[in-house]
């Protein structure tokens, strides 16, 4: 038989070798949690797993940090900017309409614009009017047709989350609300570069 003190030692050791076992499996899950919570925030700081649609990085994915895949609500209550057309293959009419803040910015000329500023645009193939040439006796309206492709376009200003497109969030959907592919946008970033003096955007103001 074993002494007590053979008991004794054999228990202490046996409690010694659960609270080590304890005590390094305390440990792994802390550094495991950690290292997960350290890779979170290492996505988050790109704009990686947020999920308004604005997301994730230039990588030519479907999550792309220039990416706007929402359509902001109300845009088509937005205050007018200016009118264009454009000719050519795209021989479109387009409309520039801007948030309350962006018509803001815009008429006290401030720059760069503030976050939260969102500039839309609106683009409709551009067609003769036959009703009215009708009466003019000869061609000259035009006006707005179908939607095309490219319909909506937008630009939303956040200056953390899209720091590396030059503060601006990029979309473009067609007629039915769909997003143009992270693909088609990676072009809009490098294009617009060439007007950072005003912050990145081509459209003046039309009082």
């Amino acid at each position: 038989m074993e002494s007590c003190e053979d008991c004794y030692m054999k228990n202490r050791f046996y409690i010694v070798v659960i609270i080590a076992l304890a005590l390094v499996t305390f440990i792994l899950v802390v550094r495991k949690a950690r290292a997960q919570s350290a890779a979170s925030q290492s996505i988050d700081s790109m704009g990686g797993m947020t999920a308004n649609g604005l997301e994730t990085q230039t990588n030519g994915s479907e999550d792309s940090p220039i990416l706007v895949t929402e359509i902001p609500p109300g845009y088509r209550d937005w205050k007018f900017v200016f009118v264009a057309h454009e000719a050519g293959k795209l021989n479109d009419i387009r409309a520039i309409l801007g948030n309350d803040l962006a018509i803001d910015a815009y008429r006290k000329g401030t720059l760069p614009f503030p976050d939260g500023a969102i500039i839309a645009r609106l683009a409709w193939l551009y067609v003769p009017s036959e009703e009215n040439n009708k009466i003019f006796g000869h061609p000259q309206s035009y006006i707005p047709g179908a939607q095309p492709a490219w319909y909506l376009q937008f630009m939303v200003k956040d200056s953390n989350k899209y720091a590396s497109t030059g503060g601006w969030g990029y979309g473009q959907f067609d007629k039915n609300g769909i997003p143009a592919a992270a693909s088609m946008m990676t072009s809009c970033y490098p294009c617009h570069q060439a007007i950072k003096s005003r912050d990145f955007v081509f459209t003046r103001y039309a009082p």
